[in-house]
């Protein structure tokens, strides 16, 4: 039996309805089962940069650099026509307005799974690049209701938390794997919170409050237990300290005003200073990011002169990567550090947007 003329035109728009839900929910489910993965960029040019040059013993090699959702590839991203224009149809396609790209980052830190989390004080969030994933999330919300305002320092918590420290809103958020609200602390305590370091062996969590010249010690329940410092120019006085990092049983402040690194032991007694003041490259006159390696290398962003310095365990200067522009290995004011369980050293360059990532070789004759 043939449909009456009138539900012909009706029967069509079905058709054609039917037809763009088919195409679209096709659509979603190839994009759903075609793996993202992060890949660092770089240029074919620039896969043999090392540090130091030949004829010397290279020690460091350039890896790439994270901007944002640009670092993620697969193949339904291609730029197939077929691809857009079905990509269209679904509603796929990238919001150019709001893109996910670094604008100003921080403070970096990489976790047990390799995913890499960045702080960005522009943005006004941390970015998630979840490496397993292959996707890239943006957390935006410090809590329910209040969105992070300045974002600086980042680091592992317990049981897979994520602690960041917000300067504005002066206090330290815990958050889960996923960027939701868990806790807080130092309300009322906290003056302008910047670095964060934790002692996973204690349960201890760091914070340099730089607007109080000293470094707040709390538990994991967020309890504060001890403040180590004030201000000064002596050993264990602070002048703004900024960013920190725990490593090989060694607290590193970042002294910053006083130019310097400042190590203390578990117990917080002062065991040296790195670094010093001058005109020369190794000299320190705007330390931010500190970070070691498990070969005791520490790695310190001198951000007034746009380098990264190396120096030894013993504090002896090893090694500049560096210089002020936007080319392979150079920074323009650079922040945050960290190393991750490969020995890959991570560095925010702020005022590029990007972080820099390098790979330690070790000592090789």
């Amino acid at each position: 039996m043939k449909p009456v003329s009138w539900l012909r035109p009706h029967l069509a728009d079905y058709s054609v309805t039917t037809l763009a839900v088919f195409l679209c929910l096709s659509v979603l489910t190839a994009c759903s089962t075609v793996p993202s993965r992060l890949e660092f960029k770089i240029r074919a040019s620039d896969a043999e940069r090392v540090w130091p040059t030949l004829p010397e013993v290279p020690r460091y090699r350039y890896v790439g650099e994270l901007t944002g959702e640009s670092n993620f590839s697969s193949a339904e991203t291609s730029d197939s026509p077929f691809n857009s224009a079905w990509r269209w149809l679904a509603g796929l396609g990238k919001d150019h307005r709001n893109p996910k790209v670094l604008q100003r980052p921080q403070g970096v830190m990489v976790d047990s799974t390799g995913r890499i989390l960045v702080t960005d004080v522009s943005r006004q969030a941390v970015f998630d690049f979840d490496v397993n994933r292959g996707e890239l999330n943006i957390w935006e919300w410090a809590r329910p209701g209040v969105r992070f305002v300045a974002p600086i320092g980042i680091v592992a918590g317990r049981d897979g938390e994520v602690l960041v420290a917000d300067a504005e809103l002066a206090r330290v958020f815990r958050l889960d794997k996923k960027g939701r609200y868990l806790g807080e602390m130092g309300k009322n305590i906290l003056r302008r919170p910047t670095g964060l370091a934790r002692d996973p062996k204690r349960g201890l969590i760091y914070v340099a409050d730089t607007r109080a010249h000293d470094v707040k010690i709390f538990n994991d329940q967020g309890k504060l237990v001890d403040t180590l410092g004030k201000r000064g120019d002596g050993p264990g006085e602070f002048n703004a300290p900024t960013y920190l990092s725990f490593a090989g049983n060694k607290l590193y402040v970042s002294d910053t005003l006083n130019a310097r690194i400042q190590v203390f032991d578990t117990r917080g007694k002062f065991l040296r200073s790195i670094g010093e003041r001058g005109p020369y490259v190794g000299n320190l006159n705007r330390p931010k990011g500190v970070a070691a390696d498990d070969e005791g290398n520490i790695y310190i962003v001198e951000s007034y002169r746009d380098h990264l310095l190396i120096f030894n365990a013993n504090g002896d200067f090893l090694l500049p990567i560096g210089g002020t522009g936007q080319g392979v290995g150079e920074f323009y004011l650079p922040a945050g550090v960290c190393v991750d369980q490969h020995n890959r050293i991570y560095v925010a360059d702020m005022f590029n947007g990007r972080v820099e990532v390098f790979q330690y070789l070790g000592e090789r004759e």
